[in-house]
């Protein structure tokens, strides 16, 4: 059961980029839970996610071994659906439609794949404990810099870029 969820029901065998297709999944089923009124799911599905990694990633490590093999990518989808909460949490409670607001997804995904990727700061200490906690820890603290970053970009244009356009 444990390498069903830390490979996220096998996403995470998919290749290459293991990690890139977990999110890219992850946000399609999360764009799908929006629209079909289920918006409330994303920061649900992050909390769910959250645990099941901090119970699997253990298991699975123990089993596998290894510091962080590419297949788990349970750690993604939690970083991802945290990253997106930060947008979808806001237009839904103010109505938005999700594919008409496009940004609200892309731009999360982008962020937290940069962020992710490239591992600055408390992202890279976390990513360099080797351990279990670590595999999550990294995930999360890059899907948090990347719905900070997203809120950034929005609150930017909207209060900056969209009114000059008017």
């Amino acid at each position: 059961m444990s390498g069903l969820v830390a490979t996220f029901f096998g996403a995470g065998h998919l290749r290459p980029a293991s990690g890139t297709w977990a999110s890219a999944i992850t946000v399609a089923l999360a764009v799908a839970a929006y629209e079909a009124g289920w918006a409330l799911a994303v920061p649900a599905g992050f909390v769910l996610a959250t645990l099941a990694g901090f119970w699997a990633v253990p298991r699975y490590l123990a089993r596998a071994g290894g510091e962080d093999p590419s297949e788990v990518v349970i750690d993604e989808v939690a970083g991802q659906l945290l990253a997106l909460c930060f947008t979808i949490i806001p237009l839904w409670r103010h109505g938005v439609d999700l594919l008409a607001a496009w940004p609200g997804w892309v731009a999360p995904f982008l962020l937290f794949r940069l962020f992710d990727i490239w591992k600055p700061w408390l992202v890279g200490r976390a990513d360099r404990r080797g351990d279990a906690t670590g595999v999550m820890l990294d995930d999360l603290w890059a899907g948090l810099f990347a719905g900070v970053a997203a809120m950034g970009l929005a609150g930017l244009y909207h209060g900056v870029v969209e009114p000059w356009l008017r």
